[in-house]
Formats: structure tokens, sequence, C-alpha cells
């Protein structure tokens, strides 16, 4: 499997678009072995680029916050808050 880019210069939906078709081609055992292990090594990698990125949008997310005073104000997100 060629790269045509550098994980570096991938946006999210392309890694994962990628990572989704290496899936598919792995679950479907086409392939020989080399192929493959070098498809789920480039697998791993766009894996560990999404959750990279996943981490950098939430740390730039804030949530905007109501003061009891009324005043609008923001505070970091914390995934899993309602």
């Amino acid at each position: 499997m060629a790269k045509t880019e550098t994980s570096e210069d991938l946006s999210f939906e392309a890694a994962l678009a990628e990572l989704e078709k290496i899936v598919k081609q792995l679950e479907s055992g086409s392939g020989d072995l080399k192929n493959s292990i070098t498809a789920y090594e480039r697998g791993v990698a766009l894996k560990q680029l999404c959750e990279a990125r996943l981490r950098e949008a939430e740390s730039r997310i804030e949530k905007i916050t109501l003061g009891s005073d009324g005043k609008v104000g923001s505070a970091p997100f914390t995934p899993g808050e309602g």
C-alpha cells in the first residue's frame, strides 16, 4: 500500500477515510501477508493521527457559560459534560 501523503499532511477526514479503507481490505482477507502487514502498520499510524487530531480539537473547544450574575463567559470543554 503506497502512501501518497505523509501522515502530517492528512486531515482528520482523509486519515479516517484511508483507515476505513484499510480495515475493509484487511477484513476481506484479500491480499498477501506482506501487503496485509504493511496495510496494518499504516492503519496503526492513521489511528494514532486521528486520535491526535481529536485531542487537538478537544483542547481548542470552549463551552459558553452563564454566571449567576448573568454574565457570559467561557470555560475549557471537558469531554462527557452535558
